[in-house]
């Protein structure tokens, strides 16, 4: 037979209800508070594709939730978005219109924290043009013949003699002590393919 409930059972169960309910309650909030933000978001980029004279756009920073959000609904809407900044808390999205998508070099820049800027965008772009030409006639040109102020033969001669060299070659012997000679354990007709 089980003895009734202790005080201290029911208090325990007493405070983890209250506990789950405040959870619950804190969940409902957080939710009720992603939708008012989606809300809020979807006021924005709508606002935003309706403006003729802006072709992109700027948000403050804000954490991944709601950056997720955003890219969603900037997803949605038929935009392109991006995330740009260093640490979560400053990380931020910018928004484009498609036919106004950035450039690579436009991307770069952002991402490296600074505004852009066409004009030295453009300067960049020419001098990278120009130094490809550059290489393109060096290229042309032929191979540059580098000519050594001394040969090493005649450096080092003292140690390795004139025909030190040449010597070697001509006597070059296999070494069978590294698999060179014949296969150990096979007659003749075995190492060289012929019939058992």
């Amino acid at each position: 037979m089980e003895k009734p409930p202790s005080l201290g059972d029911q208090e325990s169960r007493r405070k983890a209800r209250e506990q789950a309910a405040r959870l619950k309650k804190l969940q409902e909030q957080e939710k009720q508070q992603k939708v008012e933000f989606r809300k809020r978001m979807e006021k924005e980029v709508s606002d935003f594709i309706q403006d003729s004279r802006q072709i992109k756009k700027k948000f403050q920073p804000m954490n991944k939730i709601e950056r997720s959000i955003l890219h969603d609904v900037v997803e949605v809407a038929g935009l392109t978005s991006f995330s740009f900044g260093e640490d979560d808390e400053c990380r931020y999205v910018m928004i484009f219109k498609k036919e106004f998508a950035p450039s690579d070099e436009e991307l770069e820049s952002y991402r490296r924290g600074e505004e852009w800027d066409p004009q030295k965008a453009e300067e960049k772009r020419k001098l990278k043009e120009l130094a490809q030409r550059q290489e393109e006639e060096a290229a042309q040109q032929g191979p540059v013949v580098v000519s050594p102020a001394s040969d090493y033969k005649d450096k080092y001669s003292h140690l390795i003699g004139k025909g030190a060299a040449k010597d070697a070659a001509h006597m070059l012997q296999a070494n069978k002590a590294y698999g060179c000679g014949e296969a150990a354990g096979l007659g003749r007709a075995e190492g060289r393919g012929g019939a058992p």
